[in-house]
């Protein structure tokens, strides 16, 4: 029997945050949620509160993972972060980063601070 879509979303968001905390990452949020969008992972790592999506593909043709996050989901997950640094009453001044971690069956990768913050 085939996994819906979310199933399969949160079997590798859990294998991705216990990737990041192999990589010394604190897990602080998982699939947080507001009207502008969902962030994967909320962590820590180091001083910088990270942003981070996760993106699983069968196989790295076409690009594979990384290039699934393109200029408009980077915009929403941007908002979204905006959201909660309000939400939480964090400063805009609060070191941020957007990571990404892409999965395929073959490997996991990390890309710190993967792009900009997009207004």
């Amino acid at each position: 029997m085939r996994k819906s879509t979310r199933e399969t979303g949160t079997l590798y968001e859990e294998s991705a945050a216990l990737y990041l905390e192999r990589h010394g990452y604190r897990i602080l949020e998982k699939n947080f949620r507001c009207q502008r969008g969902e962030i994967d992972l909320i962590a820590m790592d180091g001083e910088y509160l990270c942003f981070v999506e996760v993106k699983f593909r069968e196989s790295s043709d076409c690009g594979g993972p990384f290039l699934a996050v393109d200029n408009k989901k980077q915009r929403r997950i941007c908002q979204t972060a905006l959201f909660y640094l309000m939400r939480r009453g964090l400063s805009e001044e609060t070191p941020c980063r957007f990571d990404v971690v892409g999965i395929t069956p073959d490997d996991t990768a990390l890309i710190k601070d993967a792009f900009p913050y997009h207004t």
